[in-house]
Parts: structure tokens; sequence; C-alpha cells
């Protein structure tokens, strides 16, 4: 099951107090970018984000589950509806999560 435009804009307009915050449909479902970094994305119309230790720490419920199968998993974010608790949890978990990967430079 794919994610719906409707659920994917009710995450953005959560975290429209962040800048730098982008998204990438990717198969049907919402890669989430913050600052350059992924944080997580929108599987299935669930928030889910990286597994990192300070996310974890923040979260009020710690529930891992698969974007899709196969996939690795990451942490289910069952309280969407507050703006500055979404917002405070991207910014505590930006500092543990990977440096984007350099695209190589073709010769």
């Amino acid at each position: 099951m794919a994610s719906s435009k409707e659920y994917m804009e009710f995450i953005l307009g959560q975290l429209s107090g962040l800048s730098e915050l982008s998204i990438r449909a990717m198969m049907g479902e919402y890669i989430i970018y913050y600052r350059g970094k992924v944080v997580g994305g929108i599987y299935d119309d669930r928030l889910l984000v990286k597994p990192v230790a300070s996310a974890a720490a923040y979260l009020k419920t710690v529930l891992y589950e698969l974007p899709y199968e196969g996939g690795r998993k990451m942490l289910l974010v069952d309280d969407v509806d507050s703006r500055e608790y979404l917002e405070g949890l991207l910014a505590a978990m930006y500092d543990d999560l990977s440096e984007p990967k350099q695209k190589k430079q073709k010769k």
C-alpha cells in the first residue's frame, strides 16, 4: 500500500517550522530530508525515522517497524499531532544521522 499525498502533506505541514526540510517521492512512499540528511520517511501512511539512539531516547513510546518487506527496522512516530514534538524529534536526532554520501565524479 502506498502512502497518500494527503498524509504526506499533513506531515510536511507539521514540520513546516523547520528550515531546510525536503521530501522526495520514491516508489509510492516519501523520504524525508532535514538539512541534507535522511531522517526517515512516510511508509504506508506511517511516519518512521532512523533508529538512532537520540530518536529512541526522545520518543514517548519506542516501537520498531519495517518500512516495507525486507527493509531495516525503523522507529515508528506515533504522536504526529504535536508540531513541537515532531520538530523537536528531528532536531534532537540530527547530529546522530549519517552524512550524505558524496556522488562520485565522472572522469
